[in-house]
């Protein structure tokens, strides 16, 4: 007697779906990405170096932030309202510019020297070797617009009596911005908290008196 030979059939496997794109968390990645600017300044990070410290894929970035200069853009605002928020709370807060100007730079030394994230300030260390003419017009207008704004405090005091008239209210809000911006190069190349506080205590002595 002959077997008749038992055919199997095989399965047909499932037909392969395109994989969606690995989500990931936003805010997370773009803290990343916030402190890979800041250590190494905008020219020298690299798309890829952002793809590898926010562990993203490039579509994935492009796709959530747009490219690289609009992730930068971004970040600075994140930058603006996080860790460099102390500056505008000390020139909105205080009563006078020159309390004001003081807790700026005293601050300034603590956020500039904490171990917790990079040292100085995104803002300046980001313009550092920058040769994209948009984004070094951008921190320039930003930086600025800070100046502006110590100088709006100063033209207040001159106003209430609180400096003398003759007060060269531009040249001493270059003033506290120099000093501000020259501790965040020092903070980068190691300068204590402690030291930075007595820049910022010799820079208030020369404050003109009303």
């Amino acid at each position: 007697m002959v077997r008749r030979q038992e055919t199997k059939t095989q399965a047909t496997p499932p037909a392969r779906t395109r994989g969606r794109p690995r989500s990931f968390d936003r805010e997370t990645a773009l803290e990343k990405a916030v402190r890979a600017f800041w250590e190494h300044g905008y020219e020298a990070t690299s798309v890829s170096d952002l793809t590898r410290i926010m562990g993203i894929g490039a579509p994935s970035l492009y796709a959530a932030f747009g490219d690289k200069r609009s992730l930068f853009e971004e970040v600075v605002r994140v930058y603006d309202g996080t860790y460099g928020s102390f500056a505008q709370r000390a020139l909105r807060e205080e009563p006078t510019a020159r309390a004001a100007v003081e807790r700026l730079l005293r601050e300034a030394a603590a956020e500039f020297t904490d171990p917790g994230h990079p040292h100085g300030c995104l803002v300046v260390h980001a313009a550092t070797n920058c040769t994209t003419p948009e984004v070094e017009e951008d921190l320039r207008r930003q930086r600025n617009a800070n100046i502006a704004a110590i100088e709006s405090r100063i033209r207040a005091d001159v106003a209430d009596g609180e400096l003398a008239p003759d007060t060269d209210v531009t040249a001493l809000a270059r003033h506290a911005a120099a000093v501000f911006q020259g501790m965040s190069h020092q903070a980068r190349d190691g300068a204590s908290r402690a030291e930075l506080e007595a820049v910022a205590e010799i820079a208030m002595a020369v404050w003109p008196r009303s």
